[in-house]
Order: structure tokens, then C-alpha cells, then sequence
């Protein structure tokens, strides 16, 4: 009987986590996937309106410059809806003043003139994206809509994230197209369960861990409710301020500690309002809104053969505003802000499912931590290079589309490779271990 429970422990059962365990599973090593929550999917959520019709309440969007999702997507028939996208993009500058959106392609040029910047040009030191843009010469109600584009893409404020790491990611999302071009009829969370269901006993649910022991040879693993595994190594697939909250034995090396500590937690707010019909299409209107008067705050159209919804986020500063006033305030006040914009028909709803990111216990806030220290350039190479025998993955880290569903899925098969490689350079052979529930 050999000392070990698994050749590797994935913590996190996110699409990241999923993502290593189906590659290490497919290299025949013996896994075991620890998940604190009662579910899979990580940031990847969904509700069901009171008709049964499922909605993602987390991560939502794909699009065909995205290849690892996609490819899930087929591997489990799941079925794609196009998002509509045809009409009129409105901006709501206050509760009476409504514009088409011409200004947020100028926006969108304050965003590529930004990339254009090397992310490691001298100039730009020690500049968050706010006091950059406060530099440029571009209108007011311009720079208002960059900004609301990067609070809610990034869900902190524009003044804590360095100029250098917004270019940097935006460098990574390689799509030239629609990253809004499609989501998943039976919501994305089902192909999270789809390859969770994969893996049967090896996933364990309810199970945090709150302690990793390693030495050269043996990692540790101590969870929540006390239980002690050990495996040969061990991928933690957790955001990167979820990760640092995990006690370690020894310590990390001080580098590593400081690269954790660089990073914040978005704040976010996914809202979504059932209608009858699509009314807003009546005058021509696409259903996305850009609100001004309060940055960070966007609707889409998201319906389908199923049920006829906008989805409304409030992402940034607004979402960390509004989770403190409540839920009925959000609902209440997401109606009023959608009647000023698209009509009273806005407020005849049939059914609305809200989830309030902000705080949650396990993913911290948002869609994505950000690097908010204006120094830490190094901190994502130092937590991919991890400390070995143990490795972290997350979105946040991925070479391409940071922060997004495929980042996560780069990111997780990205550190299954490293894994193995270490494992064949020590000549153990898969699946040595006889890993209970393997």
C-alpha cells in the first residue's frame, strides 16, 4: 500500500481545478479534487427563474477566438445562442438624457491608444489607468465612458489599477471579434458539472483546505473538517487571494507571500430580468445600455428560444456600493435605472434572479482579482513558479484571455504540464498511487 492518497491533489473545482484534474486523469495519474463549496464550477454559477429555465449567474460569455471553451463546449453537445447584438447601444447619461452610443467607440480608442503603450515603457512607472487618462486630451463624457468600460471589465476602480497591468491583460484577450458573440443554452455551469461528472469519486465537495505541509518528497494536505491527505504533489487552482489565505508548512518564501499580496478582488453584481417579449426591439434597440452617471453599470440583451431577459452587472466601486444597501435597493433601483433608459414596459417584469458577488466567501468578489501594488511586475511569473511540490493555477494567470472562462481552462491544463513534467523527471511512473476513489 503505498503512503499516498493521490500522485496530486487539485484544490478548487472551478474550471481551472477541472480543467488540470481531466488532463492529470487522461495522463492516467491517480487525482483527488477538493472543493469547498457544496458545488462545482468556481466563479461559474446559475439559478433556475420559477418556470425552471437556468441562467448563469457567474461566468457567462464565450466566443469563437476562445478554442479551449469551445472545444468543451462540443465535447459535451452543449448547444450555443448567439447573443443579440442588432440596434441601437444606448447611454444613459442621467435620468432624462439618453444618447446612442457614437461615444463609446471613442472610448473604445482611449482603450487602443492605451495598448499601444509597452506595458513595461519607463514612462509609465508608478501610473495607475486613472491618472494616465487624466492626462489625455480626449472629451469628458469620453474619458467617463473608458472608464466605465474598465471598472466594469475589471471591477475595481480605475484609480487602483496600474496603467502597466491593464495593457498587459488587454494584451493577453486575443480576440478581434465579439467576446459577447455567444452563451450556452443550458447554462456554462453545466459543462462545468459535465467535466466534474467526469471524474466521479475523486471530486469531493464540502471540503476546504486550510493547511498544506510539504517537504521535498510528500505533500500534506489538511482540510476543513480535519481529514489529512497526501499526494507527491499538488496544484492549488484558487484566485489568487483565495489561495494566499491557506496556511503553509514552512512558510512560503517571502517573495511569493509579497506576490500574493498584490492582488484585490473584484466586486460584482449579475443581475437578470425576465420579460414576456424582447420589447426593446420595438424601437430598434440592441437592449445594451452604458450607464454615465453611474460608472461601472451595463445591460444586454441575453435572450433566447427559452426565456426573453436583459442581464444587467454593476461591476467596480457601484457593485461594493450597492451589496451594502441590500438586495431589495439593487432590484428596485436596476428597474428604475432600465425604465429611464428603455421605457416603462421595463418595469412590467416577469421574474428576476440576482447575484451579489461582493464578499463571497470563496471567490472574494468579482469575475477576477487585480493587481492593484503599481510595482508588481513579477507577481504573476512568482506565483506560476509556485513552490514545488506545490503549483497554483487561476484565471488571472493564463497567457491568454486573463480572467475569462478560457483563461481558466489555459491556465489549469498549463499546470497539470508542469506537474507531469516534474513527475517524469523524478521517473514515477502514472498512476503509481493507489488513490482511493481513483
Amino acid at each position: 500500500m503505498s503512503e499516498f492518497d493521490a500522485d496530486v491533489i487539485v484544490v478548487g473545482a472551478g474550471f481551472t481545478g477541472l480543467s488540470a484534474a481531466d488532463a492529470l486523469v487522461s495522463a492516467g495519474l491517480d487525482v483527488i479534487v477538493l472543493e469547498a463549496r457544496d458545488r462545482v464550477g468556481g466563479r461559474v454559477e446559475s439559478a433556475a427563474f420559477s418556470d425552471g429555465v437556468r441562467v448563469d449567474t457567474g461566468g457567462h460569455f464565450i466566443c469563437d477566438e476562445m478554442p479551449e471553451i469551445m472545444a468543451l463546449t462540443r465535447r459535451f453537445g452543449k448547444v450555443l445562442a448567439e447573443t443579440p447584438m442588432e440596434g441601437a447601444f444606448l447611454i444613459q447619461r442621467d435620468s432624462k438624457s439618453t444618447e446612442t452610443g457614437h461615444t463609446f467607440a471613442e472610448s473604445g480608442r482611449i482603450r487602443a491608444r492605451a495598448n499601444r503603450i509597452n506595458p513595461r515603457d519607463p514612462t509609465i512607472a508608478g501610473l495607475t489607468a486613472e491618472a494616465w487618462l487624466a492626462r489625455q486630451s480626449d472629451p469628458p463624457d469620453v474619458k467617463a465612458g473608458y472608464q466605465a468600460m474598465v471598472e466594469g471589465l475589471w471591477c475595481r476602480s480605475i484609480g487602483e489599477i496600474p496603467l502597466w497591468y491593464l495593457i498587459d491583460n488587454d494584451r493577453r484577450t486575443t480576440s478581434n471579434g465579439n467576446e459577447l458573440q455567444y452563451f450556452v443554452e443550458g447554462t456554462m455551469h453545466a459543462v462545468a458539472e459535465a467535466l466534474a461528472a467526469l471524474l466521479g469519486p475523486r471530486l469531493r465537495l464540502d471540503t476546504p483546505v486550510s493547511r498544506i505541509a510539504r517537504t521535498n518528497e510528500v505533500v500534506t494536505v489538511t482540510s476543513g473538517n480535519r481529514d489529512v491527505l497526501k499526494a507527491r504533489q499538488i496544484i492549488v487552482a484558487a484566485p489568487p487571494v483565495m489561495a494566499s489565505r491557506i496556511t503553509h508548512e514552512p512558510d512560503l518564501p517571502k517573495p511569493l507571500i509579497d506576490a500574493f499580496a498584490a492582488w484585490k478582488s473584484g466586486t460584482v453584481i449579475k443581475t437578470f430580468v425576465r420579460y414576456e417579449r424582447p420589447f426593446w426591439r420595438d424601437r430598434g434597440l440592441s437592449g445594451m445600455v452604458m450607464w454615465r452617471d453611474v460608472l461601472g453599470l451595463f445591460a444586454c440583451d441575453v435572450s433566447s428560444d427559452q426565456a426573453s431577459a436583459l442581464v444587467v452587472f454593476a461591476g467596480g466601486p457601484l457593485a461594493a456600493e450597492w451589496s451594502g444597501k441590500g438586495a431589495e435597493f439593487i432590484q428596485s433601483e436596476i428597474i428604475r435605472r432600465l425604465v429611464a433608459a428603455l421605457g416603462s414596459e421595463a418595469g412590467d417584469y416577469t421574474d428576476l434572479r440576482m447575484r451579489d458577488w461582493v464578499d463571497d466567501r470563496w471567490s472574494g468578489g468579482g469575475y477576477s482579482d487585480v493587481i492593484t501594488d503599481l510595482s508588481a511586475y513579477a507577481a504573476e511569473a512568482m506565483i506560476r513558479a509556485g513552490a514545488p511540490p506545490v503549483h497554483f493555477a487561476a484565471s488571472e494567470l493564463a497567457p491568454s484571455f486573463p480572467a475569462y472562462i478560457e483563461g481558466a481552462i489555459v491556465a489549469g491544463r498549463e499546470a497539470a504540464e508542469r506537474v507531469l513534467a516534474v513527475l517524469q523527471s523524478e521517473g514515477q511512473p502514472a498512476g503509481a498511487t493507489n488513490a482511493s476513489g481513483s
